[in-house]
């Protein structure tokens, strides 16, 4: 059984990744916040990457990303972006021990950053719709500049959510506070 830090840890993230199915713009989603929250909260390193990455994948299955069952379907740059997303989930795991506004509000806009740089190389190499060139990488880049303008929007809102909403619920319910380990007898 789940103890309540953990337990409500993990439908934070879940709720989180179902933000994708309701409407909103386009990549304004809290994909990123919940990639960052799970890899900083989770103190077990396991949940802290397969949390998320699970969240990711059922709400990509959710949202019929896949056609079929076989990970042989799955295209080149969605490999990518879950390489990327888990370079996210470490990113939290390092960067974020010291949870304060300016570092969560730092970490998530290079968290932003790096999503934009790592899948939209991706979608050059491996998409037909621009020339392998460098006026196609280029092209590639300001087609992407208005998702991107969302997606910060939709990072920065969604961790201060996540991440501002887990504090409150650490102050006011003692059984989701994080528990030190007792000192061990001498």
């Amino acid at each position: 059984m789940l103890n309540p830090r953990v337990g409500t840890l993990v439908l934070m993230v879940l709720a989180a990744a179902a933000t994708r199915l309701l409407p909103h713009p386009p990549n304004l989603t809290a994909m990123t916040a919940l990639a960052l929250f799970g890899g900083s909260y989770f103190s077990d390193r396991r949940l802290a990457v397969v949390v998320p990455m699970l969240a990711l994948l059922l709400s990509d299955i959710a949202l019929g990303v896949y056609w079929s069952w076989s990970f042989k379907a799955i295209q080149p740059h969605m490999w990518v972006q879950y390489l990327t997303f888990l370079l996210i989930v470490g990113m939290g795991l390092v960067l974020l021990k010291r949870r304060d506004f300016t570092r969560v509000g730092l970490v998530t806009l290079l968290a932003s950053c790096v999503f934009f740089v790592i899948t939209n190389f991706a979608e050059w190499v491996f998409q037909p719709w621009y020339p392998k060139t460098a006026a196609g990488l280029a092209a590639s880049y300001v087609a992407a500049i208005p998702f991107f303008r969302n997606a910060v929007i939709g990072d920065l809102l969604y961790s201060t959510l996540l991440f501002g909403g887990f504090r409150l619920l650490e102050h006011r319910y003692a059984s989701v506070r994080h528990q030190a380990a007792p000192p061990a007898a001498a």
